[in-house]
């Protein structure tokens, strides 16, 4: 399907390539939709895109990332957590995963599979219970928002150093990235920040970024990635065996239970756009 049809993600910023990987005077190649692009650095260190035509397309530099658009884009979300100067940002690296763009948010969601996907790490047995929480939809900033949630993790972050209940709050702000926000280990007064952005090569191939911005003064870029490469390397092969591969907006189509109260939420927000790509849509 061509994006064209679809003005949901048409005119929206999408993660293209991590800006670090692209020095000054240099060109890469990347995939957005299925469309080759070009993103190059000028000597001056200005970054620019084009599509396969060498049309200019609209670029963007901003949380370690650079992003660009197939249409005419407005602002990007907000993580204003990324600019506070005690912050440690850490683009933790970036894994291709044969799976839709919707369905590796829904992934990013779950609490549920912490105990039995992320064993020893971000959850374990007995410790299964999901607690109730809240999901609302922002209407002001059109964003999915869950608050009050709540899991026992052994060790949530890097930097801890023992299990705790650990709070979390998740933001959907952009159909195919997702922001949470879980109790910093050295300071509980404050929350650590951890993006996903996707990057959709195609219906059914994605890459997913993710981006932390820690309140952590103790461990190294080196460990944080070791960690999130860790989680990430244990949801690939999840996500890449779930059938459909693109996500079912039909809530007929899967069985939810009481934990999927924030996928609910997703589904039923893209089912309001009217998103097409990546998605199995809902019967009329």
């Amino acid at each position: 399907m061509s994006t064209s049809l679809d003005p949901v993600i048409r005119d929206l910023w999408h993660v293209a390539y991590v800006a670090e990987n692209l020095p000054a005077g240099a060109s890469r190649r990347a995939t957005l939709f299925d469309q080759r692009l070009t993103l190059t650095r000028s000597p001056a260190g200005r970054p620019s895109a084009s599509d396969e035509a060498g049309r200019a397309l609209p670029v963007l530099e901003r949380y370690g990332f650079l992003w660009t658009s197939l249409g005419e884009p407005r602002d990007l979300f907000s993580i204003p957590e990324y600019d506070e100067p005690d912050r440690k940002n850490v683009c933790t690296g970036s894994v291709g995963i044969r799976v839709s763009a919707p369905r590796a948010i829904e992934n990013f969601l779950d609490m549920g599979h912490f105990p039995f996907v992320h064993t020893g790490l971000l959850g374990e047995e007995p410790h299964t219970e999901v607690k109730d929480y809240t999901v609302t939809v922002d209407a002001a900033k059109d964003e999915v928002v869950a608050t009050e949630c709540r899991f026992w993790q052994p060790q949530a972050a890097a930097a801890s150093t023992g299990g705790a209940e650990v709070e979390y709050i998740y933001r959907v702000p952009h159909p195919f990235c997702a922001v949470l926000y879980k109790t910093s280990a050295p300071d509980p007064n404050r929350f650590d920040a951890i993006a996903l952005f996707v990057q959709p090569v195609g219906e059914e191939r994605v890459i997913g970024h993710p981006m932390m911005s820690l309140v952590d003064d103790v461990s190294t870029v080196g460990a944080i990635r070791h960690f999130q490469l860790t989680i990430f390397g244990q949801d690939k092969p999840i996500l890449e065996n779930q059938q459909p591969r693109r996500l079912p907006l039909d809530p007929r189509a899967e069985t939810p239970i009481r934990a999927d109260k924030s996928s609910i939420a997703y589904r039923r927000w893209l089912t309001a756009k009217g998103l097409l790509y990546g998605v199995i849509p809902a019967a009329a």
